[in-house]
């Protein structure tokens, strides 16, 4: 492995946790236990889930202002909180004109936030379905995958997202994996290696972050 390769890697695993700052409440040992009793399937969790919650298969369709249309399948049989939480907020426009925040080549772009800092998120925050918390998602961070950012508490994702650029399966059972691009990721490749960040955590000056023109969800 090369000095820049493991310096990345190190980096990276300094701020998983820093994903989203949209929650400043940290989990304590006894909450994750209690977190991570029990592994149900994730069709069967009934938090959040109400008449509104979507199943099967949706399309979301990025457009990213200058650079292109993303497509993604969303796997509402894996995640179905998380993904009925994406399509009710792309729905209602809650992403349009907000930003790519994050961008790391090699790992990821993350984006959603309304204050394009990282510590933003809508009005509620969502059950994480990944199988530390108790959920047996099976998806996996691989190349295109899109996954919910969070702090440190296990249910603390809320409306900021990330993309995967480059294999993470590292993340998996530890962030919600709730789709996967299906078309346009060399869009991704052109967002993550243009992007110039000012630190070793991926931020983007607000002037430079890729613009989301809209999502649009396809039932």
């Amino acid at each position: 492995m090369s000095i820049k390769k493991f310096s990345s890697l190190l980096t990276i695993l300094l701020v998983l946790f820093l994903f989203a700052g949209c929650s400043s409440a940290e989990t304590t040992a006894s909450d994750k236990n209690a977190q991570s009793n029990g592994l149900q399937s994730a069709s069967s969790v009934p938090d959040d889930a109400d008449s509104t919650t979507v199943t099967g298969d949706v399309t979301a369709v990025i457009e990213i202002e200058d650079y292109g249309t993303i497509k993604a399948e969303l796997n509402a049989d894996a995640a179905p909180i998380t993904v009925s939480n994406f399509v009710k907020l792309s729905e209602e426009g809650f992403y349009n004109g907000l930003t790519f925040h994050r961008i790391m080549e090699g790992f990821m772009m993350q984006g959603g936030c309304p204050e394009g800092t990282g510590y933003g998120g809508s009005d509620q925050n969502i059950k994480g379905e990944f199988l530390a918390n108790g959920v047996n998602n099976t998806l996996s961070h691989t190349r295109g995958a899109l996954s919910m950012a969070r702090s440190q508490s296990y249910d603390s994702a809320s409306s900021q997202f990330f993309i995967v650029h480059e294999d993470s399966t590292f993340l998996d059972g530890s962030y919600a994996v709730f789709g996967y691009v299906t078309e346009g990721i060399e869009v991704v490749d052109k967002v993550c290696t243009e992007a110039k960040p000012t630190d070793g955590n991926g931020t983007i000056p607000k002037k430079a972050q890729p613009v989301i023109k809209s999502i649009k969800i396809i039932k």
